[in-house]
């Protein structure tokens, strides 16, 4: 059997998905990313290889999320998207005619208009992290509720406390306020989850057309509240679709299928085994020219196999040799 990987390396969580060559989730895996992006990225595949029937073959690897050069250069991946794309494709395969893509991961959150299938706009938060995966953990964690019972907790809710939600920073001030004068769990984990909506939807999604079929995707979509609050503000239905938390990686997979269908090439994947090798990265700032750009270099046993950051292709043009010693000092 032909099948697809694909690979959403996000800054909280790690998403793998396997797809069968016709596109159905054989395998999926949500691991949290820890800060060791490619370290992860060997745990899962680790994970994968176990659970994987031997008659399987990986014909096609894609890679998204902010880590998605690094997984790429890792695994050898044959597809590299951005998230938006990534995320619009998968929707549209599990959503037929969606044409508004609500988006909330650890970190980050993202609006995506489509139109007959093809993505016509998109946002994305910039400064403000207030409704993501991380907020919503940590003020389940000052509450001393386990973030699996918040959703549920706050649909017990009656009668939902106003609370501000213009930043973290005051959404968070006004529930320990709110906390203080006594009002009851369920009110206030039901009115946070209404301030997260209005600020999504007063700046992230600020000028948007939001026009049903409407799709909620990302980690956050597993808060049942969140969904509630989405449908009550927006006076629409909302979809969760199936697999809604690693719907990245199902995009980057259906694209890795897309690719080598239409190449009919071998796919780059570099095999189940380089989850036991070692891979070591550094960083270097050029002073080459005015740009001083960042380099990140990536090696696999002391050779260079991917290099990224630079404007002019400069270091890139190393790639696949070792380094001399020289240039490792400074490395």
């Amino acid at each position: 059997m032909r099948a697809y990987l694909g690979i959403d390396v996000g800054s909280v969580t790690t998403k793998m998905v396997l797809l069968d060559q016709h596109r159905q989730v054989l395998e999926s895996i949500y691991l949290r990313t820890q800060g060791q992006p490619s370290a992860i990225v060997q745990k899962g595949l680790q994970i994968i290889e176990q659970r994987l029937d031997p008659t399987i073959k990986i014909v096609g690897v894609g890679t998204t999320g902010s880590g998605r050069h690094l997984a790429a250069a890792v695994v050898g991946a044959d597809v590299v998207k951005n998230e938006i794309t990534a995320h619009a494709v998968a929707a549209s395969a599990l959503v037929p005619g969606v044409r508004t893509i609500l988006e909330i991961g650890g970190q980050d959150s993202k609006i995506i208009i489509l139109r007959e299938g093809v993505a016509v706009d998109f946002a994305m938060n910039t400064v403000c992290a207030a409704g993501t995966g991380s907020f919503l953990d940590h003020q389940a964690a000052r509450l001393n509720l386990p973030i699996e019972k918040f959703g549920p907790t706050a649909l017990q809710s009656k009668n939902p406390v106003r609370i501000a939600g213009r930043c973290a920073v005051f959404a968070e001030s006004d529930l320990i306020h709110k906390q203080q004068i006594g009002h009851n769990l369920p009110d206030l984990l039901a009115g946070l989850c209404e301030a997260l909506v209005r600020n999504y939807l007063n700046n992230v999604a600020k000028g948007k057309e939001i026009m049903s079929p409407v799709v909620f995707q990302g980690g956050v979509a597993a808060n049942q509240a969140m969904h509630r609050a989405f449908e009550k503000a927006l006076k629409m239905e909302v979809i969760v679709p199936p697999h809604y938390e690693v719907m990245g990686a199902i995009g980057a997979a259906l694209l890795a299928q897309e690719e080598m269908e239409a190449s009919r090439s071998v796919t780059r994947f570099r095999g189940f085994n380089i989850a036991e090798q070692t891979f070591v990265s550094s960083s270097r700032e050029c002073n080459g020219c005015p740009n001083a750009c960042e380099i990140v270099t990536l090696k696999l046993n002391s050779v260079v196999i991917a290099r990224w950051g630079d404007r002019c292709g400069k270091w890139q043009a190393n790639l696949g040799r070792k380094e001399p010693v020289a240039d490792r000092a400074v490395s």
